[in-house]
């Protein structure tokens, strides 16, 4: 599986079906989308790196049935966790999210979840 790469004139627009959003009031919250390919777009509050993001812990529960978020994260310690992935620039595909001026968002991959527990001791 490939991220795409959304800053070309002949990339195509990703379709985004709106999973779940939360952290602040209002409208343009960090939010999940899935994408028409194997990927989330993931987003958040901007930090200092371009390709990475803020996201409030919650988010990571709208992920699809059986899959989760393919990025590392880190916890901030704030309730919130950082993650890093392929910026999305395309004009038409960030048309359909409602991105204020201290957000942006990046694409990551959709992996699937096969397992679900913990080991049992012998």
């Amino acid at each position: 599986m490939s991220i795409r790469t959304h800053n070309t004139d002949w990339s195509p627009t990703m379709r985004l079906h709106f999973l779940g959003k939360g952290g602040t009031t209002g409208g343009g919250c960090p939010s999940l989308y899935a994408t028409d390919g194997e990927t989330y777009v993931v987003q958040g509050w901007r930090t200092d790196t371009p390709d990475q993001v803020e996201i409030p812990h919650l988010l990571t529960g709208f992920a699809l049935a059986d899959t989760f978020i393919g990025a590392t994260m880190t916890d901030t310690g704030r309730g919130t966790f950082t993650l890093t992935g392929t910026p999305v620039t395309d004009r038409e595909t960030r048309a359909q999210m409602d991105i204020y001026p201290d957000e942006t968002c990046v694409e990551v991959p959709k992996l699937g979840r096969t397992f679900y527990g913990a080991t049992r001791a012998g």
